[in-house]
């Protein structure tokens, strides 16, 4: 095992989804009967940080294989402006699930607790089962997973990608949308995506670490995607903050042409754009000349084999396998990952800044994210 904690917890995800899928998707099974299943309406996934990106990641997957309408949104937003708000049509709607892996996230506590309150159907998505967010929802979801070398969160993600695949695919099957047998290749299908990671850690680790020695003095970053991969550019941006403390962010791919193209400062910033072929691909091939013109090192997180983007790239980093596009969060994450967890290494910087001096919970009070006030439905205007 590398002496890396991060890139293992890489390296570990296939064995993770390989091992882990079939009894998730048992424990999804049983967290809605049929009737409850057939009664959704709509979704909306909360939760914050990595959790919120999750969310983005497979609205997709509740829209295109579900059929349902799903919106992703912060908890701050749900829980002090979104949840009072949510159409009250249908009873038990929408459906609200509540990301945290820990459990005790204040802001995701307080945004199921809202819901609930204004009458929708709750479920707590977390690997903390005793924690005070399962005791808020209605009903949990076990997201528990051996415990392993610590890092950012890499094996969490991927879990928490997988219960909301599951939980699209039965609501789609419970539904009509698909048949069993339909439903059970899809299953199969999502834990394919541990062959697809597997081979691209292999083709693209040595060269990510080339990147992250070639480009460590750079002190911004900047990953651009869309779809479902907006959230892996948001991901990917928050593994370089937290692994190795770089101003680092994620931007839509519309949203570059009309932002971040005009920054005449560090005009070479690293530029990673994720694009597995589907939907924005023609576009982002279309952003790959300014992105030359203006100077960018552009990264390209392509599928191997790629002719559009990967030509004009100062990087290529291919992904290997053939993933249909609802999943490929689930493989494209590998990519920044590794970045994130090499380019710790080459600048020496550790991870969450060892929670010491400023940043030490036990001195400073740290974030605040687990122990901010809680407030109640009776306190908002």
């Amino acid at each position: 095992m590398t002496e890396n904690t991060m890139v293992a917890q890489v390296e570990s995800l296939p064995d993770l989804i390989r091992e882990e899928l079939d009894p998730l998707d048992a424990r999804v099974r049983r967290v809605l009967d049929h009737n409850e299943c057939l009664s959704v309406k709509r979704v909306v996934i909360t939760g914050c940080g990595d959790s919120h990106m999750a969310g983005i990641a497979t609205e997709l997957a509740f829209e295109e294989l579900a059929g349902i309408p799903t919106e992703p949104m912060r908890a701050m937003q749900m829980a002090r402006y979104g949840a009072i708000y949510q159409p009250k049509a249908f009873a038990k709607n929408p459906l609200v699930l509540g990301i945290s892996v820990s459990g005790t996230v204040a802001r995701t506590r307080e945004a199921i607790a809202m819901a609930r309150a204004e009458g929708a159907l709750t479920i707590a998505i977390t690997a903390n089962p005793d924690a005070p967010l399962a005791q808020t929802a209605e009903k949990m979801l076990d997201c528990t997973i051996p415990d392993f070398v610590p890092s950012p969160g890499v094996r969490s993600y991927r879990i928490s990608l997988l219960a909301l695949y599951l939980l699209a695919i039965r609501l789609a099957e419970v539904g009509g949308k698909m048949t069993q047998d339909e439903a059970n290749a899809m299953r199969q299908e999502l834990k394919g995506t541990a062959d697809a990671i597997e081979a691209t850690i292999e083709a693209c680790n040595a060269r990510i670490r080339e990147l992250a020695e070639a480009v460590a003095e750079q002190k911004n970053f900047v990953f651009v995607g869309d779809g479902p991969n907006l959230a892996t550019s948001y991901f990917g941006a928050a593994k370089v903050i937290e692994a190795a403390g770089r101003h680092a962010m994620g931007q839509d791919t519309e949203e570059w042409a009309h932002l971040q193209y005009f920054v005449n400062v560090d005009t070479d910033t690293a530029t990673f754009v994720t694009s597995p072929g589907g939907r924005g691909h023609g576009r982002v091939a279309e952003l790959v000349e300014p992105m030359n013109r203006i100077g960018r090192t552009l990264v390209a997180v392509v599928p191997e084999g790629d002719d559009a983007i990967a030509p004009h790239a100062d990087w290529v980093l291919p992904v290997v396998g053939n993933v249909r596009e609802i999943f490929t969060p689930m493989v494209y994450a590998v990519a920044g990952e590794l970045f994130a967890a090499h380019l710790s290494d080459v600048v020496g910087e550790p991870f969450f800044r060892r929670f010491s001096g400023v940043y030490d919970s036990a001195q400073t009070g740290g974030n605040t994210i687990r122990n901010s006030r809680v407030i109640e439905r009776s306190e908002l205007p």
